[in-house]
């Protein structure tokens, strides 16, 4: 049997930083990390307490040979949006680490259904041009998976799920953390900077495209170094 403990950890350790921070609540959202050189990830089980959830309960699933999940590990039922989660891996070979949250600013700005535009350079250098809105489509169906995948081609790390929350990818657990924080902000400060009914102030397109850039070279180390692992 493979050890896949390391990466069910992983999914504990971002799933429990993410609740005591306010951006994971009770059962909602989901986390999953790549197991690099397979077609598999861990993912949080179905409608579990993420403050009670240990390594053994985190789920393992693949696809190999196909798109129909597998369970190859875990006590528990995977999440509903597991299908997502691995649409997702296999759209972005960068992605090492997925998550779906529903937290407060993000998941308003989702209501608001506009895109969230080039704010800050930290925005454009860890999240991509914008924070854009997928629309809308009932949660853990085919229709949210094939909107979703859609809107990955403009290789952002960050996307607003309209009348639902956010969804985050990143190359490592730690910078996962990191970029859900980030929409955290850049949400607040646009839903203030809505309020006011001013101009909202963008980064020049030729500085967002030069910061844009050094976010693609590290997509490109990463999703390099996914294979090679």
């Amino acid at each position: 049997m493979q050890d896949y403990q390391i990466y069910q950890q992983q999914v504990v350790t971002v799933s429990r930083l993410l609740t005591e921070k306010g951006l994971l609540m009770g059962t909602g959202g989901n986390v999953s990390a790549r197991l690099p050189g397979q077609a598999a990830m861990a993912v949080t089980p179905s409608n579990f307490d993420y403050l009670q959830m240990g390594p053994e309960d985190v789920c393992v699933v693949g696809w190999e040979g196909g798109n129909e999940l597998q369970t190859l590990a875990g006590l528990h039922k995977p999440s509903i949006e597991s299908p997502m989660h691995a649409a997702i891996y296999q759209a972005r070979q960068d992605a090492a680490v997925v998550v779906h949250t529903h937290q407060p600013f993000a998941s308003a700005c989702a209501l608001v259904g506009q895109d969230i535009p080039a704010l800050f350079d930290e925005q454009v250098r860890f999240l991509g041009r914008s924070v854009e809105v997928v629309p809308y489509a009932p949660s853990g169906t085919g229709f949210l998976k094939g909107n979703i995948v859609r809107k990955l081609r403009s290789m952002s790390n960050a996307y607003l799920l309209q009348n639902h929350g956010a969804l985050l990818l990143a190359p490592d657990a730690e910078r996962a953390i990191f970029n859900v924080e980030l929409l955290e902000k850049c949400a607040q400060a646009f839903l203030l900077a809505l309020y006011t009914e001013a101009r909202i102030a963008r980064i020049p397109l030729p500085i967002r495209e030069i910061i844009m850039s050094k976010l693609r070279h590290d997509q490109r180390h990463a999703a390099a170094q996914l294979v090679s692992e």
